[in-house]
């Protein structure tokens, strides 16, 4: 690893950016103030140090705050400019080298200063994050800064959103809160929270950066890496999985087969039917190793097997603990479920959006290669208009689902509005 930086693609505006960040950052660790810092950082600078920085040539904007939020489509690499923001400030020369204790660590995960929050389920429960904020406010073991990176933050319950935002009005000293969702709409992050932090907005990498990322870094043949970065729109970690994962070539194969199937109202249940199985079996592969090994530890945590006394009545009492894992872990499939879903929309809607380009003449390139002759035959019988309300449907279905709609019912709407065009 040569720069903490590397694996953000095409984010040229946002890296400089944090790099800018966690150099100040660095100086107010070199300047020794610790106590009035996290006081300084989270009010700006005054006029004095705003004049001084101006006489200095200096960048007012390039200093260090204790909250932000890192928004952009999927794909666009939030989590990756959290995680390598987070590396910067650990780094003992404060702008990410990716060579220090400090990086190496941040990035393999196991820095003791820096805790990610990744949600398994559907959202992001009051008690996980009262127990975050109280870690959270320790003081540093590095020396350095904690911090707390929350994938996902638009997952956060409102009790939950009320604890976080009680910690980033008072931010405890050297602790940084950074924050991932995509976009800063009420819906998506509370409007108390957004006016508390600094906004990093990312955009959707272009294909050439993307497939140059997986030549690069994963040893992936050229055209291989070019037809899987077009293919996923811009999302890098689509783009590695439809290059080296067979299975998820075979899945997009079968979305993109959906539109000629469509031929009445009882294919257009049948092809509804087979899109929520497939999407499930995916789920359901993608959990079923973590949930067997997560109730074997706490069984075997809380004695069973054992053969000593109160052995039994020791698991008799863990009833309410095994109920509670269960529950968790049927979050994480539905929610694993819904993302899959979602990966198999996304790619109908690139299908559409080639058929709608190809109506209109556009000079683009089509997302789908492999499908485009099929695209441009089906521009011809719907033409713009009916293209455009195919891939309206599609885009519905997202949203419908993302509002908590049962999918099953989301995607047969979506199927039989596909049909009748």
């Amino acid at each position: 690893m040569t720069d903490v930086f590397a694996d953000l693609v095409g984010q040229d505006e946002a890296v400089a950016e944090l790099r800018r960040a966690a150099a100040a950052a660095a100086a107010v660790l070199r300047a020794g103030a610790t106590d009035r810092a996290p006081a300084l950082i989270a009010a700006g600078p005054t006029g004095d140090e705003k004049s001084a920085s101006a006489a200095g040539g200096m960048d007012p904007s390039a200093g260090m705050t204790h909250a932000w939020i890192f928004t952009g489509p999927p794909g666009s690499g939030r989590s990756v400019a959290a995680r390598a923001f987070a590396a910067a400030l650990q780094c003992v020369h404060g702008t990410g080298c990716g060579d220090c204790p400090g990086c190496h660590t941040t990035m393999g995960g196991t820095h003791a200063d820096v805790r990610m929050v990744v949600p398994e389920g559907l959202s992001i429960g009051v008690g996980e994050m009262r127990a975050l904020v109280l870690r959270a406010a320790s003081t540093p073991s590095g020396g350095r800064w904690q911090v707390v990176i929350i994938e996902d933050a638009d997952r956060l319950t409102e009790a939950a959103g009320n604890a976080l935002l009680k910690a980033i009005e008072e931010p405890p000293p050297r602790t940084v809160f950074l924050l991932c969702a995509p976009s800063t709409h009420p819906d998506d992050i509370s409007v108390t929270i957004r006016s508390r932090c600094r906004v990093v907005p990312l955009r959707q990498p272009p294909a050439a950066a993307v497939a140059e990322v997986l030549v690069r870094r994963d040893g992936i043949a050229p055209d291989v890496a070019q037809w899987a970065a077009a293919a996923a729109q811009g999302h890098v970690g689509r783009a590695r999985r439809l290059a080296r994962d067979p299975d998820a070539r075979k899945r997009r194969e079968a979305v993109l087969a959906v539109p000629r199937r469509l031929t009445g109202v009882g294919a257009a249940f049948d092809a509804a039917s087979a899109l929520i199985e497939a999407a499930e079996a995916e789920a359901e592969a993608s959990v079923t190793e973590a949930d067997t090994t997560e109730r074997a530890a706490l069984e075997t945590a809380l004695g069973a097997g054992g053969t000593g006394r109160g052995a039994a009545g020791a698991m008799r009492g863990a009833a309410g603990q095994l109920k509670e894992l269960e529950k968790r872990q049927k979050s994480r499939a539905t929610r694993a479920q819904r993302d899959a879903l979602d990966r198999a929309l996304v790619d109908l809607a690139g299908f559409y959006r080639d058929a709608l380009t190809m109506a209109l003449r556009a000079p683009v390139a089509p997302v789908h290669t492999d499908t485009a002759a099929l695209a441009g035959a089906g521009a011809q019988k719907w033409d713009a208009e009916g293209s455009l309300r195919r891939l309206e449907a599609v885009l519905a279905c997202r949203a419908a689902i993302e509002a908590n709609v049962k999918p099953r019912i989301a995607v047969e709407a979506m199927m039989l509005a596909l049909w009748k065009g």
